[in-house]
Formats: structure tokens, C-alpha cells, sequence
């Protein structure tokens, strides 16, 4: 049976993160309106909670 080869493994990983971080660059690059849209969108996921939260609190104290 054949052994891994773990020196290809590395290899890929390192290439795969190095990959990543030059899209990352890139994007940064093109403009921010790209990179704020993921911001907004975990923003806007927390901001609606917020609101149920202390309405559901407000709730109980009514009834």
C-alpha cells in the first residue's frame, strides 16, 4: 500500500491559503462596497434579533 505523502498535502494547503489571501487582496483592492456588503448583512442579521428579543421581554411584562 502506498504511504501519503504529506510534503503534497502541505503543499495544497499552502497553495489553497495562498490562493485565498490574493482573492482576499484582490477584492480589497476593486473596492470596498464588496467587502461592506458581508458586514451589512451580519448586521442586519443581529439588528432584527435585537428588536424580538426586547419585544419578547416587553411581552411578559404586559401580561
Amino acid at each position: 500500500m502506498a504511504t501519503p505523502n504529506y510534503s503534497y498535502e502541505k503543499r495544497q494547503r499552502e497553495l489553497a491559503k495562498k490562493r485565498k489571501n490574493e482573492e482576499k487582496r484582490q477584492r480589497k483592492l476593486s473596492g470596498g462596497g464588496q467587502g461592506g456588503q458581508d458586514e451589512p448583512d451580519a448586521g442586519g442579521t443581529d439588528a432584527p434579533a435585537a428588536p424580538a428579543d426586547g419585544e419578547a421581554a416587553a411581552e411578559p411584562n404586559k401580561g
